[in-house]
């Protein structure tokens, strides 16, 4: 919930990276080494029905609004679905990261300071939302520039790769090799360490299959713990734990609670 120095400053190394990719260029038509890529690595709707039969049997392809079958930006199907895989993946990790946030900070604060006056951050009497109402807007800026520039740098493929309308690998987060090249040295995002660069490309897919369903999963575990705060007896199972605190703010307007620096 709280900017630490580590993401202070990270800041300037994005922002570096981002400004290293050559402006415009990140964002021009497709080439052809880019349709090339696209006609290897591209999906169809005909693929996430396949897909989806693996990752959920029981339900198999679900898509009420028939969002595979759209157009996006006028880019054709396979741009579409690699939207829609690129989102799916994208926010069941950001899911996975606030479950697992909501449990931490509903457990343990960082004890050290977190505020120019010398203060740590809310206590544990208080819930993620209220917490997060109470701290400073310039801590929740700090917080929004870092996703900001997180997604421009997956926008632009950190300067090497194609972008996820345009064939690149669903879910395929950029390497910081860019900034590593031309800056300093810089850990990735994903693989910091290279644990996975050794496995095959099956553990590689059936890994993204798991982490899919894992994403959908905390989607439903952190809505649950919202809902549970927000409208009580939403969700019984939270109610009987004991691991609901009322909520009376609203987590849809994040600036709601404190405009305080």
């Amino acid at each position: 919930q709280y900017p630490t120095k580590a993401a202070i400053a990270t800041r300037p190394c994005l922002i570096s990276a981002i400004l290293s990719l050559g402006g415009a260029s990140a964002f021009m038509p497709a080439g052809k080494s880019t349709q090339a890529s696209m006609k290897l690595g591209a999906e169809t709707k005909a693929d996430l029905e396949v897909l989806a039969k693996e990752l959920n049997p029981i339900v198999g392809f679900y898509d009420p609004m028939n969002l595979a079958e759209g157009d996006f930006y006028n880019m054709g199907e396979e741009a579409t679905v690699g939207f829609l895989r690129h989102a799916e993946i994208k926010h069941g990790r950001v899911a996975m990261a606030a479950f697992v946030g909501y449990c931490v900070q509903s457990n343990f604060i960082f004890p050290w300071p977190q505020h120019l006056d010398g203060t740590t951050g809310p206590g544990l009497e208080f819930s993620p939302e209220q917490q997060w109402d109470m701290i400073p807007e310039a801590a929740k800026w700090q917080i929004f520039t870092l996703i900001g520039l997180l997604e421009i740098w997956d926008e632009t493929g950190g300067g090497s790769l194609d972008h996820y309308m345009r064939g690149r690998k669903p879910g395929q987060y950029p390497s910081a090799q860019l900034f590593r090249d031309n800056v300093h040295f810089c850990l990735d995002l994903y693989d910091p360490f290279g644990f996975s660069k050794n496995r095959s490309e099956e553990k590689k897919a059936r890994g993204l299959k798991a982490e899919v369903n894992n994403g959908r999963l905390a989607m439903l575990g952190i809505f649950g713990f919202l809902s549970a705060d927000k409208v009580p007896g939403s969700v019984p199972i939270l109610d009987t734990l004991g691991a609901t605190t009322p909520y009376d703010g609203n987590v849809m307007i994040p600036f709601e609670g404190n405009f305080h620096l």
